[in-house]
């Protein structure tokens, strides 16, 4: 998501070129005044489609159409399906229709009747479902996976036939300006997997690539615009569920990036909106005020909580009401259909403390219930382990009806630790150790997802001063320690810069595009450091993925000493992994003795990296700024 820190400069350009007077206005002139109230036959009804089977047998259907209110809808016969009522909303172009499926349905066509100054018929399709069964579909994610984030738009243009779609509000590709599009897209994406696979990578998370046809900045995808369909410049829908498939073939699973909280402005549902309580009006113009700490702070006040869950996240980002029964129902649907549809594995949920909490537990209990295989982690940045935890599945009590069903979050405790820890002359591994030492606040930490920068913030090769030493050190902590591990995409080839502005940490991958220099996904094009930096980083990850140790064995950390962090990754198997990690400048004698509990029974040791034999493992002589990952020998 765009980080609240950059908030300031990018509302100032978006307010000035697609809502002049918004911070200014009140609720009412926000919303555009609803369309003539005649019927003139159906634009569309969410969801576009539905499946037989499903565990819930309750849709909830939204009837989108000039003057539909004024209609009287019935459903023809058809066994198994029953039309339990329609509801009228405030705008007279929706109706809601809900009815019940039940098991003796049968794939095809319902036939939905809309009867006013005319008459007017739908065929609404019921599929059979597809993911029960197939092992290949939502398969969920482990510790044993290695995520590589990336977005669509800046990673590799593999079908130049999309760069331009007529009618959308920002059509062309200018690769010159950061905030413009600059043509990647999914099949840039699937042209790329081998060099995904060589990395290490078994999981792909995208940013948004639902339809984001906003007029500035859309390539990111967090102002999404139509629940139902992709971006067309990523591709098509029926692309998407071919690109999920793909993915599955070569062993690589897929994460989808959702925003629960927010819409973007253009969205058919804001432009003419079904009531004014679909979304958080306020007399004027109010932006969340960015602090979670109002959620379950015991002295907190009412309009803090409400400044933080209902304030909006952006001028261009309507804050979505889902304390509303039938928007929350919209929602949940839609989050279902997706993973029916595609058979996606997981969902990265953007800025998901910012949604109503109750509503969060509806949300994943639902989406628990009809798909358990399915994992979910989210976006909850925070400024303490407590407060993170708070939005995982956690020992607390509930506060204010809250619990978490979340299985994950980012953890940014941790990310934080680690740029301390690198970052100047003086090493502060302590920061490393006291990151995990709040695990006892989780139901299960090790789902946590771990990471050393993400595309709202400075690229980690910049923050550490462009350290090739220190940039293996955070490296190596990433793939060995605790959690589930994600790498934002250039990583793996030293890409850097600073986030002011963001653009600057979301530049194009080169050689993903016609007529770039280099060509970093070549070993031939990955010269110098880069080169190395690939190496290094692909050979702990491919050890990673074939040593399950590194990844779903026991964590045992010792405090850090003298600037010398050491903590083991090791099993019931005999099976051990020591991590040794030394942030000074200079070379450091380790006294071994103080790891005799875990290093009993062993003689020796292979560095992973470098194949070094180590055989004295009761001392240890360590090099200034160097990251040992060693595999114990009886």
């Amino acid at each position: 998501m765009i980080s609240a820190r950059f908030l300031p400069f990018l509302a100032g350009t978006l307010l000035a070129t697609t809502a002049p007077a918004l911070a200014h206005t009140t609720a009412a002139t926000i919303a555009t005044p609803a369309l003539a109230a005649k019927p003139a036959g159906i634009q569309r009804i969410d969801p576009t489609f539905w499946w037989v089977g499903m565990k819930n047998p309750k849709l909830q259907l939204l009837v989108h159409g000039p003057g539909i209110a004024n209609s009287t809808a019935t459903l023809k016969a058809y066994e198994g399906v029953t039309l339990d009522g329609v509801q009228k909303l405030e705008s007279p172009n929706y109706l809601l229709l809900n009815l019940t499926i039940s098991p003796a349905a049968k794939p095809g066509k319902l036939q939905l009747e809309f009867k006013g100054d005319k008459k007017t018929t739908y065929s609404y399709e019921l599929r059979q479902r597809t993911t029960p069964g197939d092992k290949q579909k939502v398969q969920g994610l482990t510790q044993q996976d290695f995520i590589y984030f990336l977005m669509p738009d800046r990673f590799s243009n593999g079908d130049p036939k999309n760069d331009y779609i007529k009618g959308m509000r920002a059509p062309q590709v200018a690769r010159d300006s950061m905030y413009s599009r600059h043509g990647g897209d999914l099949k840039g994406i699937e042209n790329h997997f081998d060099y995904l696979k060589s990395l290490g990578a078994t999981a792909i998370w995208l940013t948004p690539v639902v339809e984001n046809d906003m007029p500035k900045a859309s390539y990111h995808g967090y102002a999404l615009t139509d629940y139902y369909n992709t971006d067309r410049r990523y591709g098509t829908l029926e692309e998407y569920k071919q690109f999920v498939d793909r993915a599955h073939q070569n062993g690589l699973k897929v994460v989808h990036d959702v925003v629960l909280n927010h819409m973007g402005s253009k969205n058919y549902l804001f432009l003419d909106q079904p009531a004014k309580d679909w979304f958080n009006q306020w007399p004027s113009f109010t932006r969340s005020n960015y602090n979670s700490s109002a959620l379950n702070d015991p002295y907190g006040s009412d309009l803090d909580r409400r400044l933080y869950n209902k304030g909006w996240f952006d001028t261009t980002m309507p804050d979505v009401n889902q304390s509303n029964p039938l928007v929350a129902t919209y929602l949940i649907q839609n989050f279902l259909w997706w993973v029916e549809y595609t058979g996606l594995d997981a969902y990265r949920i953007d800025t998901y403390p910012y949604s109503d909490p109750k509503f969060l537990m509806q949300w994943g209990q639902a989406l628990n219930e009809e798909f358990p295989n399915l994992f979910k982690f989210g976006e909850a940045w925070v400024g303490s382990t407590a407060q993170q935890a708070f939005f995982a599945r956690n020992i607390f009590q509930p506060v204010d009806g809250f619990k978490s069903n979340l299985e994950s979050v980012f953890d940014f405790q941790s990310q934080g630790a680690i740029h301390d820890a690198l970052r100047g002359d003086q090493p502060n591994m302590n920061r490393l150790y006291e990151a995990l030492q709040g695990d006892w606040m989780y139901e299960d930490a090790t789902r946590n997802v771990t990471f050393l920068d993400n595309h709202d913030m400075s690229r980690f090769y910049s923050v550490i001063g462009e350290d090739f030493a220190k940039y293996k050190l955070g490296v190596a902590w990433l793939l060995t320690t605790r959690g589930i591990p994600q790498l934002y995409y250039g990583t793996e080839v030293l890409m850097k810069n600073f986030s002011n502005p963001d653009g600057k940490v979301r530049e194009d991958f080169p050689g993903g595009f016609a007529g770039d220099k280099q060509n970093y996904f070549t070993a031939a094009g990955r010269t110098g450091q880069a080169g190395e930096a690939f190496t290094y980083l692909s050979t702990l990850a491919n050890y990673r993925k074939t040593h399950p140790v590194v990844a779903t064995g026991k964590l045992m950390q010792f405090i850090p000493q003298d600037g010398v962090y050491t903590y083991f990754r090791y099993n019931d198997q005999g099976q051990a992994v020591m991590v040794m990690l030394n942030g000074n400048k200079e070379e450091k004698t380790v006294d071994g003795a103080r790891f005799a509990e875990r290093t009993s029974g062993f003689s020796s040791g292979t560095e992973v990296a470098t194949g070094a034999t180590l055989s004295d493992l009761k001392t240890f002589k360590i090099p200034g700024r160097t990251a040992w990952v060693v595999e114990l020998k009886k």
